[in-house]
C-alpha cells in the first residue's frame, strides 16, 4: 500500500442571492499551507482546508479530516452525509 496525505483548500463565493458555490479546489504542500491559503482565499466568501489520507493506485482514501473553515461554507456535516 502507498499512503499519501493530500492538503486540499476549497473556496466557496457567495451569490446576491446568498448562495454558496464552490470555486476551483487548489493543493498545499502541506496543513499549515492549506489553513493560510484558506484563510487568504475566504476573503471572497469561504473556504475550508482539509487533509486526506489513502493510496492513489487503489483510489481507496479515509475520510477527509477538516483542518479549519472560514467564513461562509456549507454545512459540513451535509458534505460529510
Amino acid at each position: 500500500m502507498n499512503k499519501v496525505t493530500y492538503y486540499v483548500v476549497q473556496p466557496f463565493a457567495v451569490s446576491a442571492r446568498g448562495k454558496i458555490r464552490a470555486l476551483d479546489a487548489v493543493e498545499a504542500k502541506d496543513p499549515n499551507t492549506a489553513r493560510l491559503r484558506a484563510e487568504r482565499l475566504a476573503v471572497k466568501g469561504g473556504a475550508i482546508a482539509f487533509a486526506r489520507t489513502g493510496d492513489p493506485d487503489t483510489g481507496d482514501f479515509e475520510d477527509a479530516v477538516v483542518l479549519a473553515s472560514f467564513g461562509a461554507t456549507p454545512d459540513l456535516d451535509a458534505l460529510a452525509g
